[in-house]
């Protein structure tokens, strides 16, 4: 006769979840840089699966569906019970990835030459526009590898 597994309540392993994760940091700490290497390896091997995926004829459905799952209440919760005591300290370690990200479009705009502003309204003036954003998309997809 077949016997049904005993399974613990969700409350119970989500209890257990929040008492014993925490106590994990130190591992976390420890072990997560040294796995750097096979994320990246993984990730650029993993380009056409990834390409499949967003494909696939559902993907549209599947991405709607996760996000009313979620729901904008449980945003709005985590950004206020986990986002806004992270935000700050998160600004502060992302300083040099944002100086680093930001250099060369401030290197882009700073060797750009852009005409004199014309009168209000003047179609001259939309020159300026696509000549300082031209220069800034073409830097863009230098950066990601794509031009």
């Amino acid at each position: 006769m077949p016997k049904k597994l005993t399974v613990p309540t969700d409350a119970d392993v989500a209890k257990k979840w929040a008492d014993v994760t925490p106590g994990r940091s130190t591992y976390y700490q420890a072990n997560t840089p040294a796995a750097a290497s096979k994320w990246e390896a993984r990730a650029n091997g993993s380009s056409g699966v990834f390409q499949a995926a967003i494909s696939s004829g559902d993907m549209a459905k599947k991405y709607a569906g996760g996000i009313k799952k979620a729901g904008g209440a449980k945003f709005a919760r985590k950004v206020t019970d986990v986002g806004a005591g992270r935000f700050g300290p998160g600004v502060s370690a992302a300083q040099p990835d944002m100086q680093a990200g930001v250099a060369p479009f401030l290197a882009t705009l700073a060797a750009t030459e852009i005409p004199d502003r014309g009168p209000r309204g003047s179609p001259g003036n939309y020159q300026i526009v696509q000549k300082v954003g031209d220069p800034l998309h073409a830097k863009r997809l230098a950066l990601l590898g794509a031009s």
